[in-house]
């Protein structure tokens, strides 16, 4: 018993570790956008494939990095993708121009989805227990809560101190600590399952995904009725449908459809994606708001995001509870009322709105973010047995990683085709209030009226 429980202890430090280099990365950047703008000369557009070419790769990848945990053992496929994770992280702090930096980007966010989805896995086997298991998964959720939190603060800081790259650089060491731990997480070969990766679907989906997120980019760039934008919609159209038809004939594909006829399953899936459109999608615009509207420091926009940062955090570690206590469905029904009331806060916003005007909302929606992420991760997970545990994971993390490559440029989109700044962020704030109780609803329906 005592030795179970130190496995499971190392589990938990190690899969913690992994989230938080992931998140870390995530909210520190967005803290840093003005300075890399500068240093390499480009524009709101540049900035978003600066974030999105991680989010973009991770979310494409995930379901596969699932497979491949279920295939050849969550544990070996997890320390892989942590050492491209870090390994990436360096090159972006060395990155001599946008060309490198978003390379290296597509980098980390392929080392972030094969470690992700196995980090999952391996907590979801290490306890077997339900309520066990939902303690932990709110330990892995709070970590990434905490890290979001002190990101934009500690991304301030560093900036201040040695410039923009070294918020990639303090990747690095958190990184390894994270692969010395691995390494001290036994292998457990009954994990191991034949799979076969789908390389059709996997090409189909990287290709709608990536066209959907170049016509959101560039749209407001080259035209919204433009040939290279009308020729990007019709593939990424052509390439959904034909990802959806593969994997509807495929014996072992990656994205299973019948997961979805699980009501609680469709619902988690959809809750977990228009969270994350909504709020990496704010916090793009909110990072432009204060840098360029505002004219913060670095230093100033890390504090500024304090309210809305730390309240994740806390959101993290009380869902757990409610969840263990509750079950899953009426925290996420909670958290998506308290998403849309603290956007309708946001609305009277403007360019010379004193700060408490912007800091008020900001930890209703914090909040928000940090119950739906353990409880909707808990509903999920136990809707399908062990053995596609790596999957389901892959499902649930590419849900919402799609949701923030389609939030960031969504709401970047709107900054550069309305003007003034003010008038594109009270569009996005509608935008984002509206999904939120359209997700209430869709969450109620398929979760919680079907609920016996």
């Amino acid at each position: 018993m005592k030795n179970q429980s130190l496995s499971q202890q190392r589990v938990l430090a190690a899969t913690s570790i992994s989230y938080i280099v992931v998140i870390l990365d995530t909210s520190i950047v967005n803290v840093a956008l003005e300075r890399i703008s500068n240093a390499l000369h480009t524009h709101i557009s540049g900035l978003q494939w600066v974030v999105n070419a991680y989010t973009l790769a991770f979310a494409c990848l995930l379901l596969s990095g699932g497979t491949l945990g279920d295939r050849w053992g969550a544990r070996n496929i997890y320390l892989a993708g942590l050492a491209l994770f870090t390994a990436a992280s360096a090159l972006c702090g060395f990155a001599p121009d946008l060309t490198i930096l978003t390379i290296a980007r597509v980098l980390q966010g392929v080392g972030a989805a094969l470690l992700v989805p196995c980090s999952l896995t391996l907590i979801n086997h290490a306890y077997p227990d339900p309520g066990e298991r939902a303690v932990a998964f709110g330990v892995w959720a709070s970590c990434g809560g905490a890290a979001m939190a002190a990101g934009p603060l500690v991304g301030g800081l560093l900036i201040n101190m040695f410039g923009w790259r070294s918020i990639f650089l303090a990747n690095v060491p958190i990184g390894l600590l994270g692969v010395w731990l691995i390494w001290r997480v036994a292998r457990d070969k009954s994990e191991t399952q034949i799979r076969h990766l789908d390389l059709s679907g996997q090409l189909s989906l990287i290709v709608a995904l990536g066209s959907l997120i170049t016509v959101l980019i560039e749209g407001p760039v080259l035209g919204w009725q433009s040939l290279p934008i009308l020729i990007g919609i019709a593939v990424s159209i052509v390439s959904a449908g034909l990802f959806l038809m593969i994997e509807s004939l495929r014996d072992q594909p990656m994205l299973p459809l019948s997961f979805f006829g699980n009501g609680l399953f469709s619902g988690s899936v959809v809750v977990t994606m228009v969270s994350a459109l909504i709020f990496y999608g704010l916090v793009f615009m909110l990072s432009l708001y204060f840098q360029q509207v505002r004219n913060y420091s670095a230093l100033q926009t890390g504090l500024s995001f304090l309210p809305l940062t730390a309240m994740v955090t806390f959101g993290s570690m009380i869902s757990s509870r409610l969840t263990k206590k509750y079950g899953p469905r009426w925290p996420v029904a909670v958290a998506l009322g308290l998403y849309a009331t603290g956007f309708f806060g946001l609305l009277p916003v403007t360019a010379t709105s004193p700060y408490w005007m912007i800091a008020l909302p900001l930890p209703v929606i914090g909040l928000a973010a940090g119950l739906i992420t353990p409880a909707a991760t808990t509903a999920l997970m136990g809707t399908v047995e062990k053995s596609r545990a790596g999957v389901a994971a892959g499902v649930q993390n590419a849900s919402r990683q799609t949701g923030a490559s389609i939030g960031v440029a969504i709401f970047g989109a709107l900054s550069v085709a309305i003007h003034p700044f003010n008038a594109s962020m009270h569009t996005a704030m509608w935008i984002a209030a509206v999904i939120s109780l359209a997700a209430l609803l869709i969450w109620w329906l398929t979760a919680i009226s079907n609920h016996r």
